[in-house]
């Protein structure tokens, strides 16, 4: 046998040559064929998603195509209530945001496999990588990589709601102080949407008076907004909106006692966290820069009694 492959070793190698084409092609064809199977997205009625989304977008549109059949009915509930509570449910679907996490836990493992063959001295065999560095390095960075978006998400919900908070009183005071002077509950909403600042109350105030145009109920709107933020001060003033108008109340001592208590809430709010601000800094203080000090005083008097005793 060795010798027929000696006498015959470059049909052999042709062989081999023509088997290792014949199946790239055949690779090539299958993904070819596989990306041409997933249709277009139509985005004519959604935002744009994030940049580090826009910067990935095929691979994430490819991934998710596939990935959608798999995911539960309960991850895909969750996970669509996540992304409105971020203000992201006309930028990525649950299925997208699922396929953004796996081309993140892609990139970190390529970024970590280049940055340790940086480092990989091939001259030298005492100082090369094996195979279990590459492997236990690899699974470091999927894991870093694929929960690495969870975490900007629930970041991003914790801004959203900080900013919610913040913002809230002084809505509902222009809003107060456009019902006592004479305008419906649609125009004081318009006039707190035009005066107010940019930020999720105002989207969202915006998407309400825009589902009110296109034909919605005001309550169903308002109960909408509620259960898109999430949040029992927006719920109470819903909740307060919509019994007053279905009992004919005058909406403007409502408004007025809405807005007094969300105001003493975040009073109450920035107390607590004032309170909270010396316990979080005992650790650094202890950690980092009471040995820094005890480092400047005893130093000069370490340094006399070794002179001393010299």
């Amino acid at each position: 046998m060795q010798t027929l492959l000696l006498q015959h070793g470059n049909a052999v190698i042709v062989i081999f040559a023509a088997l290792m084409g014949l199946a790239a092609a055949l690779m090539a064809w299958l993904v070819t064929r596989t990306v041409a199977a997933v249709p277009a997205e139509d985005r004519a009625y959604k935002d744009p998603p994030p940049l580090a989304f826009r910067l990935v977008a095929l691979p994430i549109h490819w991934i998710s195509h596939f990935v959608a059949p798999v995911m539960s009915g309960k991850s895909y509930t969750r996970m669509q209530a996540a992304l409105r509570r971020a203000g992201m449910e006309y930028q990525l679907s649950p299925s997208q945001f699922l396929a953004g996490r796996l081309v993140c836990a892609m990139i970190v493992i390529g970024i970590v496999c280049w940055g340790i063959a940086s480092f990989d001295t091939p001259g030298n065999e005492a100082s090369r990588f094996g195979y279990k560095v590459y492997a236990a390095a690899s699974a470091i960075g999927a894991l870093c990589g694929y929960y690495y978006p969870s975490i900007w998400l629930r970041d991003r919900l914790t801004q959203r709601r900080k900013e919610l908070l913040r913002s809230l009183p002084f809505y509902l005071d222009v809003i107060t102080l456009c019902v006592e002077a004479g305008l419906n509950m649609q125009g004081a909403m318009n006039q707190a949407v035009a005066k107010g600042p940019k930020g999720v109350l105002r989207d969202e105030l915006q998407r309400v008076l825009r589902d009110i145009r296109a034909g919605k109920g005001r309550a169903d709107s308002l109960r909408a907004m509620a259960e898109r933020l999430n949040e029992s001060p927006v719920t109470s003033f819903t909740t307060a909106v919509i019994q007053a108008e279905s009992m004919g109340m005058n909406l403007g001592p409502i408004l007025r006692a809405q807005a007094d208590q969300r105001r003493s809430e975040r009073f109450l709010r920035a107390e607590k966290l004032a309170m909270e601000a010396p316990v979080k800094m005992l650790f650094p203080l202890i950690a980092f820069i009471f040995p820094c000090t005890f480092i400047v005083l005893f130093f000069p008097i370490v340094m006399k009694f070794i002179h001393a005793g010299i």
